[in-house]
């Protein structure tokens, strides 16, 4: 059997913001959270495919998309083409009082009007970063591994010397699973804990 990793295709768009929704309450389902389910793949998923699909990586085994990675390899300027050209039409059709106050929809539209951007102290030695979620049938089974190690490759042949991730503080598994894979901790800004390592092995 061939593996199941493989590059992006156009195709798997849908999938890849299917699979960030149903891991989107820190690995949980959170499909019934979103009035409208997209928002969190606008965010997420969207900007990496239209801007870098080389580094975007699919788990599929014949059943469809069940996890992917996505990277970008220079943080600042992937930030501000995002600025330039995925944030702008998402505020039109996303104003910050469409939706009700402190619902889960208003808290991602308000990053769509208000994006964060990485410290300068994490991006210094780790311009690169990136994003991984897998369906619960993927996960223990070192996909998550292979996933982000060919990543990595990908990054390191680019020219990138180091990657990062953010991870919520409060979801002690995931620090973990990075932590096994040699990230180390470099920031901490709120609920969220900055974590990277070389490209290198």
């Amino acid at each position: 059997m061939s593996s199941p990793l493989r590059p992006y295709e156009p195709r798997d768009r849908g999938a890849l913001y299917d699979i960030c929704l149903r891991t989107g309450d820190s690995g949980a389902d959170a499909t019934g959270s979103y009035a409208e389910p997209a928002l969190l793949g606008e965010v997420y998923v969207g900007p990496y495919l239209a801007f870098e699909p080389g580094l975007a990586l699919v788990l599929d085994d014949g059943m469809g998309a069940g996890g992917y990675t996505l990277g970008a390899l220079d943080t600042r300027a992937f930030e501000d083409r995002c600025e330039r050209e995925w944030w702008p039409p998402l505020r039109e059709r996303h104003p910050l009082a469409r939706h009700t106050p402190g619902s889960a929809d208003a808290g991602v539209v308000a990053l769509i009007h208000r994006p964060a951007r990485a410290p300068d102290v994490v991006v210094a030695d780790h311009p690169s970063h990136l994003h991984i979620d897998l369906l619960p049938r993927w996960q223990g089974g070192g996909w998550g591994r292979r996933l982000i190690e060919a990543l990595l490759e990908r990054l390191a042949a680019a020219g990138s010397p180091g990657v990062h991730l953010g991870v919520g503080v409060g979801n002690p598994r995931a620090v973990g699973f990075y932590r096994h894979l040699g990230f180390t901790e470099l920031h901490a800004v709120g609920d969220t804990l900055f974590l990277g390592r070389s490209t290198r092995p």
